[in-house]
């Protein structure tokens, strides 16, 4: 159930019976001369969307804008400061709260999020508001990305391009596949921007001259459809399964024994 197409008064059964959400979040942001900047968000969206309708949990309109400032050299990226993020997201999530939402899934496609969503969430579960949790699509099935795609690649590379050509085939541009690939870095390892263990580049262009990794034209519409529908069937399983769980099972454990205090 996608809460924007409602009228208040058709929540009114799904208020009183359930207390799940499904949130989206993306980015707008570089994804190479083959992609647009719309990737992050379109795949959220798509998942959250139909992972929603199969169940019929509660699906929030997309947070299009994450933090991604380390593709700012790109043309057209947008951001959002971390802390603007993680306050605006756990905003939005108390609002659910306040209409008796208690669990919430982040239905997360881009990378620059996820350890603020884990933040939001542990603010959340430790105030006793709502137990949210990030939930990432790739991550779900990380065998089969790993079959289809000889050289995958964290970022624009054949498992976003096979997503989007499956999503919105008609924006990608398959005629800059191989450029992608050739501007950019195909073997993604361990060790990409790594010197003696270290870390040493902070945005995307540090490494990759278009911005993007792997190799883009192992990607195909057919790839796109076994990996949305791998992901979404991981994304129901998880949905029913938290539904499942009481929510004094969700909360912070007690501190061990002896309690702080006990002796006074």
């Amino acid at each position: 159930m996608y809460i924007a197409d409602q009228a208040w008064p058709d929540l009114e059964d799904y208020v009183e019976s359930e207390s799940l959400a499904v949130v989206p979040l993306g980015s707008t942001e570089q994804h190479g001369p083959h992609l647009p900047l719309a990737t992050d968000h379109l795949i959220a969206e798509g998942l959250a969307r139909e992972a929603a309708d199969r169940t019929g949990f509660l699906c929030t309109p997309t947070v299009n804008v994450g933090v991604s400032t380390h593709h700012r050299q790109f043309h057209g990226t947008m951001w959002v400061d971390p802390p603007a993020f993680r306050d605006y997201v756990e905003s939005m999530t108390r609002n659910l709260a306040y209409h008796g939402v208690d669990r919430v899934v982040f239905v997360n496609a881009h990378g620059g999020n996820v350890q603020h969503l884990r933040e939001v969430g542990r603010r959340l579960r430790d105030d006793g508001t709502a137990y949210a949790i990030e939930w990432m699509w790739d991550e779900s099935i990380p065998d089969l990305v790993d079959d289809l795609f000889e050289h995958n690649g964290p970022h624009g590379g054949p498992k976003e391009t096979a997503m989007i050509q499956h999503l919105a085939g008609d924006l990608v541009r398959e005629e800059r596949l191989d450029d992608a690939r050739d501007g950019g870095v195909v073997d993604y390892g361990r060790n990409t921007g790594r010197t003696f263990g270290a870390r040493t580049y902070y945005d995307a262009v540090d490494n990759s001259d278009n911005g993007v990794f792997g190799d883009q034209t192992d990607a195909t519409a057919e790839k796109g459809e076994q990996l949305f529908e791998a992901a979404t069937e991981q994304l129901v399983r998880l949905l029913e399964w938290l539904d499942e769980r009481a929510f004094e099972d969700l909360a912070p454990k007690p501190h061990v024994e002896p309690e702080p205090g006990s002796r006074r």
